[in-house]
């Protein structure tokens, strides 16, 4: 009934309907009322007046207990007719009923025609904004209250300091303790210990203790606000010693009391003497109460202790959402995706109603479970349930959809909410940089400015990788800019972004420089900084870093042995990649996975150690993939092993009877041993298979712009100056000795056509443009897609010494550093 009373409900001058619904005992108490009034109008007419007013003031009393605004509505339409005799405090009364039943409007027509209005009229209309949340409402009523003359007295002041914290405006309760201080109330318990949940709020502890300390009869409700203040600002100790000194003087814990104090404990990792106030709580019988398990509940979990979390859980009721909620959230930032869903089916199964928080914490479950199906059931749940508008909820939707390949749908869902904040842009950041959009991550990165919307930490290193993804550096430095205007410059998240973002872009004596500054490195640090060296080539580098890790106390893990591992693989430190590779059980109690074994295999295959490669492979305690043949394979080719090769090619295809790349390797392995019969056959294969050889990409940025280039391309609008370039250079390099290597082009054709191919390498036509569009001595930056040849690889070498400029191209595996003559990969690669 109250439910539907919640809508705009008749005004009193039309509710004639309404006599209807007044209950049988309301008519029958007006009988006896009625009867009353009678004798007493024969004895005293003139008392007939005030008569009335206490009849229907006790029978609005009755309304209000039994929470029946219907009735109560009745009463007022029949007090109406009988020309409103009611008195004041029958009138507040009514005004009560309305209040409680959430009548707003009636409550203020009610307010705004009282003939005369006390202090209590007052707070109870401010009590009826509150609880439909207009606060603003509520204090412009308090300061016509103060200006009207009427009283200042305990529950007024309760009742604005509580309206303050609700609007988030707590700090201007420092107004109210002045006065509250002129009027001699400050040793009053009942507005103390509103001002300290005040100053609690604004985080003014000190001044909270100096209210406690004022106030001369303090009860339990003080001591339990004390202790809560104390817990909620991190002063765990404090709030420790306030229990204790409370049992001292006698009061007895509530059901907050507790909650307060195992957070403190949970704060202070104080697991035995949280026990011990667990055990309290069983000899006070708490444990069932709500507040009091949630708080067990949180304690159990930092705990490690899931033993227990399941058995309070079980224990606790759980008519309430908040503890089912708890737990899913609990299980799905845990990483226990699974049995998030599960309870969240549980709990739908009890039929507790799901709220905004629940549904966060579900539909995260189901984004990490990557299950789509799942995830649009609860979206038809949200929808029938009318969450879908919440910022929580849509936000982790649209993480649903991008985790689970549909940003289409994620993007749908942005752009239709109306409430965004900075996790609904990163959500969509985040999900087009995993999506491989890094453009569009990019663009909606600059909408996010343009639309004012306050970056996170989390913004930064998404946009980072992003431009990281893309190799623009130039992008990437602005955004580095960018942080130190922020608060986020000596952030270790943004920082980790950033030296991954200069190692891919080709700076790592920049990542460094980022990696040095750091004042706290966390695993992602040291893991990140020893992967740009390893990228770089950099082995001896990588593995200083690893030693440093561990000289600094931080413990190595999985993808720190990736690291090492490749960058042993990279730069051929055989000894040392396998006395690493042993160490990670035997010292670390690291079982090696699959990324490790290739790591392994493709360093004692590109060593020329074979047959000890393959070995490895059988030893694999599990099914080896796909990745760590293909090492094998590409050791193959390589070491021309063709036999090998065709072997490790053959397991490949397999499991991935379409992979190109597997018939690509293939095919030049046999073209390198001139067996042209099997290379026409591979291709042959290919072409009835609808399969095409990956063309040969490289790309540069140039003053914001990305330019690409494919061998032998003709279309870019300054051809005939890059053709100009590269003849001059081929002119150059043979004066100084440069043969060309023609056995990088695997195709039956004469020598001279191999030469000539060989010079319009897309890595070569890229760097013919950037040599006349770029500034003399700047560093050249070249991305392909592929394995850099023989051959270019060679000729950049001489070029990097002709034209004096440092050259940098990453290939598909590392980045080669040409500097005077010299690779940073020492011909190792």
């Amino acid at each position: 009934m109250i439910r539907l009373l919640t809508t705009r409900a008749p005004r009193p001058s039309n509710i004639s309907a309404v006599h209807q619904k007044i209950n049988s005992s309301v008519c029958s108490s007006l009988c006896g009322f009625s009867a009353q009034a009678a004798n007493q109008t024969q004895q005293n007419p003139s008392s007939t007046s005030h008569f009335d007013s206490h009849m229907y003031g006790a029978l609005l009393q009755r309304c209000l207990q039994n929470d029946d605004p219907i009735s109560a509505m009745g009463l007022h339409c029949k007090i109406l007719k009988r020309g409103n005799c009611l008195d004041l405090f029958a009138t507040n009364i009514l005004l009560n009923v309305y209040v409680k039943a959430e009548l707003l409007s009636e409550a203020e027509i009610l307010f705004d025609e009282m003939p005369e209005r006390n202090t209590v009229s007052f707070v109870t209309l401010v009590q009826g904004y509150a609880q439909c949340l207009q606060f603003s409402e509520a204090v412009g009523l308090f300061t016509r209250l103060h200006r009207e003359g009427h009283e200042l007295n305990p529950f007024v002041f309760t009742s604005i300091l509580k309206v303050l914290v609700s609007m988030e405006c707590a700090e201007l309760g420092w107004n109210l303790h002045a006065c509250i201080y002129k009027l001699g109330h400050e040793s009053n318990a009942f507005i103390g210990t509103a001002l300290i949940d005040a100053y609690s709020v604004c985080g003014c502890v000190d001044f909270a203790r100096e209210v406690f300390d004022g106030i001369r009869c303090k009860d339990m409700v003080t001591w339990t606000g004390m202790v809560a203040c104390y817990a909620e600002n991190h002063f765990f100790q404090e709030a420790l010693e306030a229990f204790s000194q409370m049992r001292l003087v006698g009061f007895k814990p509530n059901n907050f009391t507790f909650a307060g104090v195992f957070k403190a404990c949970i704060g202070l990792e104080a697991l035995d003497i949280a026990k011990g106030v667990h055990g309290y709580v069983l000899k006070t019988r708490y444990e069932y109460d709500l507040y009091v398990g949630v708080a067990l509940l949180e304690l159990y979990t930092k705990c490690g202790d899931i033993g227990n979390v399941q058995q309070i859980f079980e224990e606790i009721p759980k008519t309430d959402v908040i503890p089912w909620s708890f737990m899913i959230s609990r299980f799905a930032q845990s990483d226990q995706s699974e049995k998030a869903v599960n309870l969240f089916c549980r709990m739908r199964q009890s039929f507790v109603v799901p709220n905004q928080y629940t549904f966060a914490s579900a539909l995260q479950a189901c984004a990490t479970l990557g299950d789509l199906d799942l995830g649009k059931q609860m979206h038809s749940l949200v929808l029938k349930v009318r969450l879908d508008a919440d910022v929580f909820v849509s936000n982790a939707l649209m993480d649903v959809y991008a985790k689970c390949g549909r940003i289409e749908d994620s993007l749908e869902l942005f752009e239709k909410s109306l409430n965004r904040n900075d996790v609904s842009w990163n959500t969509m950041i985040v999900g087009y940089v995993n999506c491989g959009d890094a453009e569009k991550a990019l663009s909606l990165f600059l909408e996010m400015l343009e639309n004012r919307a306050q970056a996170t930490e989390v913004t930064y290193s998404g946009v980072l990788c992003a431009s990281a993804g893309l190799t623009a550096l130039e992008l990437g430095t602005q955004i580095h800019s960018l942080t130190f205007k922020t608060n986020y410059a000596e952030n270790t998240v943004v920082h980790n972004a950033l030296i991954d973002m200069y190692s891919k872009c080709g700076r790592i004596r920049d990542a460094r420089l980022v990696f040095d500054m750091m004042n706290e490195r966390d695993e992602v640090s040291w893991n990140t900084m020893i992967s740009g060296y390893s990228m770089h080539g950099l082995g001896m580098e990588a593995l200083k870093i690893f030693q440093m890790m561990q000289d600094r106390g931080h413990k190595p893990n999985t993808l720190t042995f990736v690291g090492v591992l490749s960058a042993c693989s990279n730069s051929g430190l055989l000894d040392e990649g396998q006395a690493y590779f042993s160490s990670m059980l035997q010292e670390y109690g690291i079982e090696p996975c699959i990324e490790h074994y290739s790591c392994m295999v493709r360093l004692l295959g590109r060593s020329g150690h074979l047959h000890k490669a393959l070995k490895l492979i059988e030893e694999i305690p599990f099914k080896p993939s796909v990745m760590v043949w293909r090492a094998l394979l590409g050791a193959c080719v390589i070491h021309k092993n063709v036999e090998l090769g065709r072997m490790s090619a053959q397991r490949i295809l397999e499991m991935e009877p379409e992979d190109d790349a597997t018939h690509v390797l293939l095919s030049n392995m046999y073209a390198t041993a001139r067996r042209w019969d099997n290379v026409t056959a591979i291709r042959q294969s290919m072409k009835k298979k609808g399969m095409k050889k990956e063309p040969g990409l490289s790309w540069i940025e140039n003053q914001g712009r990305v330019h690409y280039f494919s061998a032998g391309d003709t279309s870019h609008p300054d051809m005939k100056v890059i053709n100009g370039i590269l003849e001059w250079l081929n002119v150059r390099t043979r004066r100084a000795g440069f043969v060309p290597d023609c056995n990088a082009v695997l195709l039956d054709v004469d020598t001279k056509e191999k030469e000539r191919l060989l010079w319009v390498h897309s890595e070569r036509l890229a760097l013919a443009f950037a040599l006349f569009r770029t500034s003399s001595g700047s560093q050249i930056r070249i991305i392909k897609n592929l394995r850099i040849c023989v051959d270019c690889h060679a000729a950049m070498k001489l070029i990097s010494k002709i034209v004096q400029r440092d050259i940098i191209i990453r290939d598909m595996n590392r980045f080669h550093d040409f500097h005077d003559g010299i690779c940073s990969c020492g011909d190792y690669w």
